[in-house]
């Protein structure tokens, strides 16, 4: 197992980094302290004062709902 993208997030990290996949989505992440932490994993950095998706996220977030899919079936 890669432990580049073995990630302990919360379902509160998890919504947020999901909200974040497309640059144009109108919903961000509400919690200040949430986006600091996800920032704090290089998952997310801060453009223009926007948040934006890393890539190292992105690898994360994939993996993670891979994951996830395989718990649901």
């Amino acid at each position: 197992m890669d432990i580049e993208f073995d990630c302990d997030l919360t379902p509160d990290q998890w919504e947020a980094l999901k909200a974040l996949r497309q640059r144009v989505t109108a919903e961000r992440p509400r919690s200040r302290h949430i986006l600091e932490s996800l920032v704090a994993l290089d998952l997310v950095s801060i453009d223009g004062g926007l948040p934006v998706m890393t890539a190292r996220g992105r690898r994360v977030l994939i993996r993670g709902s891979s994951r996830l899919l395989d718990v649901a079936a």
